[in-house]
């Protein structure tokens, strides 16, 4: 669906892109213009719902008022200064963000995006341990740059470095004899999405985290929580891992964090922290003041609007009418969910595009990801509801044959 440069005038600024930009994005055939709510309006008058919220970034969808009033406060008042200042604005994220996560957390380190959170997580997990290995599981994503890249699933066509940066195994994914069959003190870490985003939201069975706590306790090894796309709030929890009552060594976070502004943060716990000091890590862009201030406005709204309960009960309502047409199946948890199709999820998106609504792809082919803003309505379900059941299912040979 990409759109076809040579058919397009030449203003038109996929034409433009195309002419000056790397061309590694697959793109869709609209230009968005503006956002409200939950749609885009194209430059074409087009209005889409966006259940996709740019990949699942838009936590408070577009143009919402909180948000706005936060960083144009902020940009007013002062846009940027490093961390060699304190700053009131970053002082009340971070506390903020630290009353909300896994008790155990008492420090955030902040960042610019998910990939840099894991990269520091990572780095942060081999120097509190001293040691060189680290296990991942199987399906995971968590990021492009080096250590992030490394620990990601099936990585290799596109990882482009020489060499990486520490050992890396993986496990398979649900798999506990082979977490219980984990042995040796090499092992600085186990990194894991408790809901596999780009896998096609994979949501991990509370067997298999429990069993990766435990292991990782038994053998001083740390637990890292990737939740830059499960957390702050996608899943009907703050975090994923409240959801199981576990509380990892080093958790991760971004995406839907600045609601839109770049940011993301590492928290850990005590005893990892007090190993860093001055020049061990840092960030230029990381805990800027507007990205401070969108971050507390983003938490604010989760609260003061009783989003977590809305995302539990779109949840249910997407579980209770979605699995129709060409949808066999719903995976996932909250608003990270994996439409399980019954043909190529390409296919499906495509469809869903022609009636107006956007949804994501994933790794897997067959599974359509809606990763909606947390401020989703019902009527949006229905929406949804209705697009799915004009798609007619692929008969099975049982069901042909009678």
């Amino acid at each position: 669906m990409a759109a076809q440069a040579n058919q397009l005038p030449a203003s038109d600024p996929r034409v433009r892109e195309a002419a000056t930009t790397l061309q590694v994005y697959g793109q869709l055939p609209f230009v968005p213009d503006y956002g409200e709510g939950c749609d885009i309006v194209t430059s074409d008058g087009r209005r889409i719902l966006d259940l996709y919220g740019g990949h699942a970034v838009a936590a408070l969808g577009y143009a919402h008022p909180r948000l706005l009033k936060a960083i144009s406060e902020q940009s007013r008042k002062l846009i940027f200064q490093s961390n060699a200042v304190a700053l009131e604005v970053r002082a009340r994220a971070a506390e903020k963000l630290l009353a909300i996560a896994p008790a155990n957390l008492r420090r955030v380190f902040f960042v610019n995006s998910g990939a840099e959170a894991n990269e520091n997580a990572l780095r942060m997990a081999c120097v509190a341990t001293a040691r060189k290995k680290v296990l991942a599981i199987s399906h995971g994503f968590h990021g492009r740059s080096a250590a992030a890249a490394a620990v990601t699933w099936n990585s290799e066509p596109w990882y482009g470095f020489p060499q990486r940066p520490f050992a890396v195994d993986f496990i398979p994914r649900d798999d506990c004899d082979a977490v219980a069959n984990i042995v040796g003190d090499d092992i600085a870490a186990v990194i894991v999405e408790p809901v596999q985003g780009v896998a096609g939201a994979y949501d991990l069975s509370a067997e298999f985290l429990n069993t990766l706590r435990e292991a990782t306790l038994k053998h001083g090894a740390l637990l890292i929580a990737d939740e830059v796309q499960t957390g702050i709030g996608r899943t009907g929890r703050y975090f994923a891992m409240q959801a199981y009552d576990i509380e990892p060594d080093i958790l991760t976070s971004a995406k839907a964090l600045g609601g839109g502004i770049p940011c993301g943060a590492v928290l850990c716990n005590d005893d990892i922290a007090k190993r860093f000091g001055s020049g061990d890590l840092g960030s230029t862009f990381g805990g800027g003041p507007v990205a401070a201030a969108a971050m507390i406005a983003v938490l604010e709204s989760i609260e003061v609007e009783n989003l977590l309960h809305n995302v539990r009960q779109r949840e249910a309502q997407i579980r209770e009418h979605c699995i129709v047409g060409p949808v066999r199946m719903i995976q996932g948890m909250g608003l990270l969910l994996g439409l399980v199709c019954d043909r190529p999820a390409i296919d499906v998106r495509d469809a869903l595009l022609e009636h107006d609504i956007l949804t994501g792809t994933s790794a897997d082919p067959n599974v359509v990801r809606v990763l909606a803003p947390l401020i989703l309505e019902a009527d949006h379900v229905d929406q949804l509801a209705r697009a799915l059941a004009s798609i007619a299912p692929v008969m099975t040979d049982h069901e042909r044959n009678g």
